[in-house]
């Protein structure tokens, strides 16, 4: 078998956070939602059934949680800073899909969420 495509994906990460301009967002604070999609070559953990072939779903999340307690006024800036930190911490993912989404944003619309969508490629050393 050849395996031509392989993703880690985690889908709905939930978390309140206090990221944006207005003051009240950061006094207040919103939800967010994230969906990840990490490209990983899986091979050798499709073969070897070993966790140090692959990206930990719960090390990814941890790091997510992580970047997300630090407020910041963009979202572009949290979603740049979330893919800065995995491809810091996991040196198996070779891009980064990330959907980072706020729930009713304050701005007097009847929206359900906006947001932030990214692609990243890690640089080649």
């Amino acid at each position: 078998m050849r395996i031509t495509h392989s993703y880690i994906l985690l889908k709905g990460l939930r978390f309140y956070a206090y990221h944006g301009v207005g003051t009240q967002e950061t006094i207040v604070g919103n939800e967010f939602t994230i969906d990840l999609r990490l490209k990983v070559d899986l091979t050798a953990a499709a073969e070897n059934d070993r966790l140090e072939d692959t990206v930990s779903y719960a090390e990814v999340f941890q790091a997510v949680e992580d970047e997300m307690k630090h407020p910041s006024r963009l979202l572009e800036h949290v979603a740049g800073r979330i893919c800065e930190r995995l491809f810091q911490d996991f040196p198996l993912v070779a891009e980064i899909e990330l959907k980072l989404m706020k729930r009713n944003p304050p701005m007097g619309a009847d929206i359900r969420e906006a947001g932030v969508e990214m692609k990243c490629q890690r640089l080649p050393f």
